[in-house]
């Protein structure tokens, strides 16, 4: 089980500060949201870096986890999702979980609970939120060429998800995890609350 992790936005609407770099519990987000992958069950781990690509290298601690750079990154999500897709075609990986760099609150639990799904035999997944998709999703090996082929813009998989609704396997994950973008400056201070609510708790 492969995880893939798109993390090359700008973060246009956050004052251009790209959202791989943003800190949480005092380290780049594209670090913790990589952990989650790898920590939920996917090795190998592969990370698709954008915006200030060179920055986040030099910053985050990547060396165990594979890293292709997306030179089109402006033109939205779709271009990293195929990227990623194509780094792994040759991993032998059966199927892969896709995540992104800017939902801290979705951890290694749900991207457990949708290869738990995969065991059951959906090779077409999503997590779920009061019954609405959102991520991380799972796509098994099959079905990478034709998700790679509508990936556009900024609406990555979604083309492909609502042709295939008949073959999606809703995975239930509210009660252990929350699925909040860090989009904008209220974002962030969400995400920074977060951070010292934890540190008074002495996480």
């Amino acid at each position: 089980m492969a995880g893939l992790l798109l993390a090359a936005g700008g973060g246009r609407r956050l004052g251009g500060r790209p959202k791989a770099l943003l800190d949480h519990r005092g380290r780049p987000l594209v670090e913790h949201a990589a952990r989650a992958l790898r920590a939920g069950g996917c090795d190998p781990v592969h990370i698709v870096l954008g915006a200030a690509a060179d920055s986040v290298r030099a910053r985050a601690d990547l060396s165990s986890y594979e890293v292709s750079e997306n030179p089109d990154w402006p033109q939205g999500m779709g271009t990293s999702l195929r990227v990623g897709l194509a780094a792994l075609a040759g991993s032998g990986a059966d199927a892969v979980v896709v995540s992104l760099v800017d939902q801290p609150g979705i951890g290694a639990a749900a991207v457990a609970r949708l290869i738990a799904a995969y065991a059951t035999g959906a090779d077409l997944a999503a997590a779920s939120y009061g019954g609405r998709r959102g991520h991380p999703v799972l796509f098994g090996a099959a079905r990478w060429p034709a998700i790679a082929a509508t990936a556009e813009g900024d609406r990555g998989a979604r083309a492909y998800l609502q042709r295939h609704t008949d073959a999606l396997t809703l995975v239930e994950c509210s009660d252990i995890a929350e699925p909040y973008d860090i989009d904008t400056p209220e974002d962030l201070q969400r995400l920074e609350a977060t951070e010292a609510t934890q540190s008074g708790d002495g996480e």
